[in-house]
């Protein structure tokens, strides 16, 4: 059985760069570490979280994601949070780990919808190269799961489940990927399982909301698949 090893931001860092040199171009073969987890308990409140970058894919004004206490935070009193509120409907904050690409991997993330008039949406990034990904989501307002890819910037929908997600609850998103099989689990239960060939390649993993989604991040834990 494999233990889960709780880290802290820098220390991450380190040791994703040990998980990419077992996942990138090798499916994850290998001798990779275990599942890592950075809970954003040693970032600074106010401050985007070191390693990561903002970026955004469509319109709209631009992005806020930034460490907040909160105290219903499920790793203790910190949380990532993206604060901007711009209802621009095709607007898609992104918050990208800058470290070396991943291919056959599983994030997992809990997640908060805090508000929104147009969407309450969080979701996870993997393949990440600038405007071409894949994406799961949750979506407190429309009860639902979604997968999508976004090519050169256009989301594409592959798949979507009507899914209950409670706004002011923190739930658990987990996508998987390895090869073209592409698996989305939410709050335990497997919801979406895919084949899709679109980016075979290794990319960058990362967090995604959308419009003027407020939304809650904590515990992102990335292993490999094998």
């Amino acid at each position: 059985m494999i233990n889960k090893i709780k880290v802290h931001v820098t220390e991450f860092l380190l040791l994703l760069a040990a998980l990419a040199a077992g996942c990138a171009g090798q499916g994850g073969q290998g001798g990779s570490p275990g599942p890592m987890t950075i809970d954003f308990e040693s970032a600074e409140v106010g401050k985007p979280p070191p390693g990561f970058a903002t970026e955004l894919t469509g319109g709209g004004g631009p992005v806020s994601w930034l460490v907040r206490e909160d105290p219903s935070a499920p790793s203790g009193g910190k949380a990532l949070v993206q604060e901007s509120a711009d209802d621009t409907s095709y607007r898609f904050p992104l918050c990208i780990l800058e470290e070396k690409s991943l291919r056959d991997v599983a994030v997992e993330v809990k997640y908060k919808a805090i508000s929104g008039k147009v969407d309450q949406a969080g979701g996870i990034v993997l393949r990440y190269a600038s405007e071409n990904y894949y994406i799961a989501r949750a979506n407190a307002l429309e009860d639902n799961v979604n997968l999508f890819r976004t090519e050169n910037g256009k989301r594409v929908k592959i798949e979507e489940v009507p899914v209950k997600v409670t706004p002011g609850e923190w739930h658990t998103l987990r996508f998987e990927a390895k090869g073209p099989h592409l698996r989305v689990d939410f709050d335990g239960k497997t919801v979406i399982e895919k084949e899709d060939a679109t980016f075979p390649e290794p990319g960058k993993v990362g967090l995604w909301t959308k419009a003027d989604s407020v939304t809650a991040f904590d515990d992102f834990k990335i292993e490999p698949v094998r």
